[in-house]
């Protein structure tokens, strides 16, 4: 019986951690837990064709162009963890990939978590077609499988919120998989708005894996872990109780630490810039005057997360479009929410 050509699509989105993963060991483990609002409008979409008679190697396009990069980096995932799918791994020498993100690519976004999970679980679905299998995907086997290609991705797979990292306060909780929190996460928490202020859209001098290397050895390395396991436990029962005041400690405690690490790094570096600064300057005023719970997060880049809940939706929008966008490259931002069930 001749073999036929089997294509399989997924969608994943990016997510933002509350809590940072910020140093590691072993084979992409944790060394604090961390937790993150999973996104709606920022993801990636991918699609996997298994082509029997493919020549010459796996394909990969992104936004139809090909990017030796990229296909490098998924070459090296199939080729040290391939032996985790359930067929033969020269099936992947067989496969034309297709992805797109969308987000602009210059928008200053990472796309790690979003590109890596959107191929594993393309990956997993494409097992599953080969054996006729019509089963639900086993999400918590999608996020181990992810954690190995990309550390965040292993968050991206679950609606709402995640926690990857094992901690006393969740039972099931694992360093080698996320955990969904929606179901403890309190209402107002899934109405969450996250306005990314892009500051600059170049490209990080200082990759994320080359930051998390850094850690070793750092002299402030495991007061951080301490930090974080604390503000784990502390994030999870704001969380539940739907505590606002503690949410907005916590969030810009750890953006702020996570910059203050990479400072502090041997060599050190600076990935915020001016206008970095004068919008949380500018967020700290408004929410001073209004009392609107709003607050920010930064990742491992110089871009803004302007995290509300959504009753306060139109005020804050007036607020970014009346001050902050004239920090932003060239007034862009984009505006995104928490994605639900």
């Amino acid at each position: 019986m001749e073999k036929q050509e089997i294509l399989v699509t997924a969608k994943s989105p990016s997510n933002i951690a509350i809590v940072k993963y910020w140093g590691k060991h072993g084979c992409q483990l944790p060394n604090n837990p961390s937790v993150s609002f999973t996104l709606s409008n920022c993801y990636t979409e991918t699609s996997v064709t298994y082509i029997p008679d493919l020549k010459n190697g796996m394909q990969f396009l992104f936004e139809g162009k090909e990017s030796p990069k990229f296909k490098e980096k998924i070459e090296k995932y199939m080729e040290k963890h391939g032996g985790l799918y359930r067929f033969d791994t020269d099936i992947f020498s067989h496969l034309k990939v297709e992805s797109r993100n969308s987000f602009p690519h210059s928008s200053g976004i990472a796309s790690s978590a979003s590109s890596m999970s959107a191929l594993v679980l393309c990956l997993l679905k494409l097992e599953k077609a080969l054996e006729n299998d019509e089963t639900p995907l086993d999400l918590r086997r999608a996020s181990m499988l992810a954690r190995l290609a990309s550390g965040s991705a292993s968050r991206s797979v679950y609606p709402v919120m995640a926690l990857w990292g094992e901690t006393s306060c969740v039972s099931d909780s694992s360093d080698e998989y996320a955990v969904p929190l929606g179901d403890m996460t309190a209402p107002v928490f899934k109405t969450y708005h996250d306005t990314i202020l892009i500051v600059s859209n170049k490209e990080k001098s200082v990759s994320s894996r080359v930051g998390h290397a850094l850690m070793e050895g750092h002299p402030l390395a495991e007061k951080r872990y301490l930090t974080a396991r604390h503000n784990t436990q502390r994030l999870l029962e704001a969380l539940r109780t739907g505590d606002l005041t503690a949410f907005i400690d916590i969030a810009e405690s750890e953006a702020v630490q996570l910059h203050e690490l990479m400072a502090t790094s041997n060599p050190p570096y600076k990935l915020v810039e001016p206008n970095t600064l004068k919008i949380i300057d500018e967020i700290h005023r408004f929410r001073e005057k209004t009392h609107i719970p709003v607050c920010f997060t930064l990742d491992a880049g110089p871009n803004v997360h302007l995290l509300f809940p959504d009753e306060f939706n139109e005020k804050v929008s007036a607020f970014v479009e009346t001050k902050l966008k004239y920090y932003c490259v060239d007034n862009q931002y984009i505006s995104d929410i928490v994605k639900g069930f």
